[in-house]
């Protein structure tokens, strides 16, 4: 009996011991969880601030201004040296990251983590499946002119360290294009693209010379000597590129004509790289009720509108100035009055000014504008303009008849409002992050939004250039996918454009060559919305009387940098767009 006691006994106490060791170990776990969780985070922390120093000194430079960064100073290389350094250091990023496990991390975390494996993703699809390097010619015009147009967009004084990036970028162009012929293997459509954009190249930076050379500022005040460098490289340049424009055309009738990038490598873009939890054959099913949408109600505007005289457009271009400032000012007012979003009383102004010549020559080499940037948030952000003339474009053409919706997408509560916010964001990797189509998104959405809030009740004729602005956007779509898929040549883009907006022949031109260039960047706009308005009304349903519009926009607009469905999941803690992007990868 005491054998069998003593047995007991010792059980019981192996059995305490487990138990008190099982104890020790349940509350050890979740330590130990947060613990790996902050050790992987920190891991993590320090390879986006690695990612984003390396991103900024590589990144291209694109016509697009919402991609426009800060960059350090100094020359630019697309040798195949360069280019298989990229890849390089890409693959070691990339098995960073996926080596680091998010387990554990909160959802504002995990966004974080999906937005630098979406900027990689990027990195991926310029090098490896548009290889704009390879196959398009215009992407080293891109290279060398659009970066001295993006060096004069600020406003001047030209001082010193901006002369000496304004120099420097300009003796850079001969060894870019040096390097592109090396590089290319060019397709005809994109070659005659840049055959066009460079006949009257060397009239244009003559002109930026004349005017850009005399305001050039030397470190010790000697303007003249930096003058004169600028001077002789401008005339090296102008010789490179017309050297660069001829040997296009010399190899011109042996290019390959296809320029489509197939329905796969589109998918691709959607998933990885924009977070898009769509298929492009969703993507045409969405733009065709927009279009569908948009006819219609531009159609009952107008026989609503009927017996109302036409818009006028500004006599000249003080008017429009004038104009243009009254309207951002009570712009600002109407969000605040209405509740829409709150406007932080440290936002500078986003202002219109007389477009310089300098500036008017090198306009088809990008957006006109200047956005600031995250060092530069106490300046107020400009559009540059051309006086009011029947021969403007579609766009510059409707700001003549009335500012207010350019103001509403490009500057208040558009993209200069935007970006400013985004840029102020706490979360440093959000500041860096950029994806057209939340971007975008945020900038169409907000021109019907803020027509439905009443804007432009006192405009009826304004009305219904919104909705022409929404036909175009619904169209954008259709033209982005089929360019894409090879459904559509750039010539039958340019078209139906012009046919179904309508627009005039230069601007559609302009609008089907930069989508084919560019394949993704069209749809944003109206993907961008179409996700915004769903996200609204998603939040407004789970929150009922509580939703509010302000806070809503708030964060839409701080975190407008971050795809949509990510901001979904975190303000809601909705994932099942993340659950379709992962299902597609």
């Amino acid at each position: 009996m005491k054998t069998v006691m003593a047995l007991q006994s010792a059980h019981g106490r192996r059995f305490h011991l487990v138990a008190f060791l099982t104890l020790i170990c349940c509350l050890a776990s979740p330590l130990a969880a947060q613990q790996k969780a902050a050790s992987s985070w920190d891991a993590f922390a320090g390879l986006a601030t690695d990612f984003w120093a390396w991103r900024a000194h590589y990144q291209p430079f694109s016509g697009d201004d919402i991609p426009r960064i800060e960059r350090p100073g100094g020359t630019r290389d697309w040798s195949a040296a360069s280019i298989a350094k990229q890849r390089a250091d890409l693959d070691r990023f990339e098995k960073q990251w996926k080596a680091i496990d998010p387990t554990g991390w909160s959802v504002s975390q995990q966004v974080d983590y999906r937005l630098i494996g979406s900027a990689i993703a990027r990195v991926h699809w310029e090098l490896d499946i548009t290889r704009r390097w390879e196959r398009d010619p215009t992407f080293y015009v891109e290279q060398t002119v659009t970066p001295l147009l993006e060096a004069l967009t600020p406003p001047p004084p030209l001082g010193p360290s901006r002369s000496a990036e304004l120099l420097a970028r300009m003796q850079n162009i001969p060894s870019i294009l040096a390097q592109g012929e090396t590089n290319l293997r060019p397709l005809g459509p994109f070659a005659r693209l840049a055959i066009s954009g460079l006949e009257p190249i060397r009239a244009e930076l003559e002109e930026v010379q004349r005017e850009v050379g005399p305001m050039l500022q030397g470190e010790n005040g000697g303007a003249g000597t930096r003058a004169q460098e600028f001077q002789k490289a401008t005339e090296a340049a102008i010789s490179a590129l017309e050297d660069y424009r001829d040997w296009l055309r010399q190899r011109l009738a042996s290019m390959p004509e296809q320029t489509a990038i197939g329905r796969a490598n589109y998918q691709f873009f959607l998933t990885h790289v924009a977070l898009l939890p769509f298929t492009p054959e969703q993507l045409l099913a969405i733009s065709r009720q927009e279009w569908d949408r948009a006819v219609a109600f531009e159609q009952y505007e107008k026989q609503r509108d009927q017996s109302l005289p036409e818009l006028k457009p500004a006599a000249n271009l003080d008017e429009q100035l004038q104009n243009t400032t009254r309207d951002e000012l009570a712009i600002r007012r109407f969000l605040e009055e209405k509740a829409i979003l709150t406007v932080p009383p440290e936002l500078q102004h986003y202002t219109v000014r007389a477009l310089p010549g300098y500036l008017k020559v090198l306009s088809d080499f990008g957006e006109l504008d200047y956005l600031t940037g995250p060092s530069r948030l106490n300046e107020d952000g400009v559009r540059w303009t051309a006086p009011p003339s029947p021969q403007l474009g579609y766009f510059a053409l409707s700001a003549t008849l009335d500012p207010r919706p350019l103001i509403v997408h490009e500057g208040v509560p558009g993209h200069y409002f935007q970006l400013c916010e985004s840029w102020r964001h706490e979360d440093r990797i959000r500041r860096h992050f950029y994806d057209s189509s939340a971007n975008e998104g945020i900038g169409f959405y907000a021109e019907e939004m803020m027509m439905q809030a009443g804007l432009f009740d006192d405009s009826p004729r304004t009305r219904e250039i919104i909705y022409s602005f929404m036909r175009l956007r619904a169209l954008r779509v259709e033209v982005d996918v089929k360019l894409a898929l090879g459904l559509f040549t750039m010539e039958q883009a340019a078209e139906y454009l012009q046919q179904h907006v309508p627009m005039d022949k230069g601007t559609a031109g302009q609008e089907a060559a930069f989508f084919a260039t560019g394949p993704g960047q069209a749809i944003s706009y109206q993907i961008g919305k179409y996700q915004i308005m769903r996200f609204l009304a998603d939040a407004k349903l789970e929150q009922g009387d509580k939703f509010s519009l302000r806070d809503f926009h708030d964060f839409v607009w701080k975190n407008g940098n971050v795809p949509i469905a990510l901001q979904r999941w975190e303000y809601l803690g909705k994932d099942d767009d993340i659950r379709v992007l992962d299902q597609q990868r």
